[in-house]
């Protein structure tokens, strides 16, 4: 009995340990995609840099590139924002460095689905843009795979939408960019509503995890007093 209560008093102090790595880990996170998000915007990595790009060295920094828009390229990806549900709008943008880069333009409600109905934010000339790097999405949406036989994105994976829209000549980046807020005319898309939030429940599992230990190693000691007291009785 006493073995058993070690064993569970030691495993529940590991995990409760465990928590507080994963406590200074996420601070550690937190604290530099923060740092990332409001640096001063660097041009957007060139093919050259592109093998060494990793969600923990580069999503959510702070980017910026300029081109032109290819339009007539653009994908509607299902998107529910804190403006409701509706489409994100993913436009090629084609960099005066010689390379392709999906941009996430911002959201539009469905009744704007139609890039006619918002053709006063599609500027046809030099175009640029600053927002955050973003990693490519390649497993499709919750319980939901995308479709690009039928033109059905559930989220923004780069390589499937560059080869469904034919993004040739010239290399794609295999990332993309979430615009900021800066507004287009016409008030769509509307950029911005990058959600960067990570949830940080490690304190209170930790304290969790030590007061249960804590709990069962006082239940330990309470049955094991009692079985003293039984053999000295006897």
């Amino acid at each position: 009995m006493g073995l058993l209560v070690l064993l569970g008093v030691a495993g529940l102090a590991g995990l409760g340990l465990w928590q507080v790595q994963r406590l200074a880990w996420k601070e550690a996170l937190i604290a530099r995609v923060d740092a990332r998000v409001h640096a001063a915007p660097v041009p957007a990595p060139g093919p050259a840099a592109w093998a060494g790009i990793s969600a923990a060295g580069d999503e959510y920094r702070r980017v910026a590139l300029h081109g032109r828009f290819r339009h007539d390229r653009e994908t509607l990806v299902q998107a529910v924002t804190d403006l409701g549900s509706g489409y994100w709008v993913l436009t090629p943008l084609a960099d005066d460095r010689g390379f392709t880069v999906l941009v996430n333009r911002g959201f539009v409600p469905p009744d704007r689905r139609d890039p006619a109905t918002r053709a006063a934010g599609n500027p046809a000339g030099p175009a640029s843009v600053t927002g955050l790097l973003r990693i490519t999405e390649p497993r499709g949406g919750f319980l939901r795979g995308n479709d690009p036989a039928a033109d059905r994105w559930h989220s923004r994976d780069v390589a499937a939408i560059a080869a469904a829209r034919h993004l040739r000549p010239g290399p794609i980046a295999p990332y993309f960019i979430d615009a900021d807020a800066a507004p287009n005319a016409g008030g769509y898309p509307v950029g911005g509503l990058t959600v960067v939030r990570f949830p940080n429940n490690h304190l209170q599992y930790a304290i969790t995890w030590f007061v249960m230990a804590l709990l069962l190693a006082g239940a330990g000691a309470v049955v094991a007093r009692q079985e003293m007291r039984a053999r000295r009785a006897a």
